[in-house]
């Protein structure tokens, strides 16, 4: 494949994935469809993996491969400043999102806010998501979102390394 078709297949995917982790970020934000104080969300949501890494630096990486597929001709150390810095967000928001799996969400129990799922295996017992009271399916919410996060990440990684071999 050409450089230049490749640069807009990469740019045009990209930028669609930074979009689907920006959306994934904000639902994470509103669990229950309510706004809730950030002391009762999840130091992982706060860090906003899908707005700022997966988000706006992978953003900036697909418009910057866009415009260089549209005879733009970025310089090559502006093209690999932008490959580098989309690079280092997909890998912050794989690792925030995964780390947000890992302890699971905030939740209160009795009135008592903290997280009730920091063991590994809480992803393997479904019936015991319930057991938060606010917000309601807060688990469920989390664990899907932080996949999607994840998955989107990881994708953002591999065609950010994909051009990667095509500056080479």
């Amino acid at each position: 494949m050409h450089p230049r078709k490749c640069a807009r297949w990469v740019g045009l995917s990209l930028i669609s994935l930074s979009l689907v982790c920006m959306m994934a970020n904000a639902l994470l934000l509103v669990p229950d469809g309510k706004t809730w104080s950030s002391d009762q969300l999840s130091l992982q949501v706060l860090l906003m993996p899908g707005f700022i890494g997966g988000g706006l630096m992978v953003l900036c990486l697909g418009i910057a491969l866009v415009r260089e597929a549209n005879d733009y001709d970025c310089p090559l150390m502006s093209l690999r400043f932008c490959v580098i810095i989309g690079l280092l967000g997909a890998i912050y928001c794989l690792t925030v999102s995964a780390e947000g799996l890992r302890i699971g969400p905030k939740c209160s129990m009795n009135g008592v806010w903290g997280y009730y799922f920091q063991r590994d295996e809480y992803l393997s017992y479904p019936d015991d998501w319930n057991f938060c009271e606010e917000p309601s399916n807060v688990v469920s919410w989390n664990v899907t979102l932080f996949s999607l996060l994840v998955v989107a990440s990881s994708l953002e990684i591999l065609l950010s390394c994909s051009y990667c071999f095509w500056l080479l």
